[in-house]
């Protein structure tokens, strides 16, 4: 059980390639790179969004305070 070698994988390859045809793939290709680019611009914007809010805490009241 030493993994999938090459030749398994160009199988796979061809097996693929024939039941969804390259424009089908082109496209699915171009959909999980917009995916992934979308996720990536996500993650920057949280990002940022973390340490501007890190920059300028807000204050915050207590509960205890408000009991006495």
């Amino acid at each position: 059980m030493a993994g999938i070698g090459i030749w398994q994988l160009i199988i796979i390859l061809v097996i693929v390639l024939l039941l969804f045809g390259t424009k089908r793939l082109k496209n699915l290709g171009g959909d999980l790179g917009g995916a992934i680019k979308g996720f990536k611009g996500a993650m920057k914007e949280g990002g940022k969004k973390y340490e501007t809010d890190a920059e300028n805490p807000k204050s915050v009241q207590h509960d205890s305070a408000d009991k006495k």
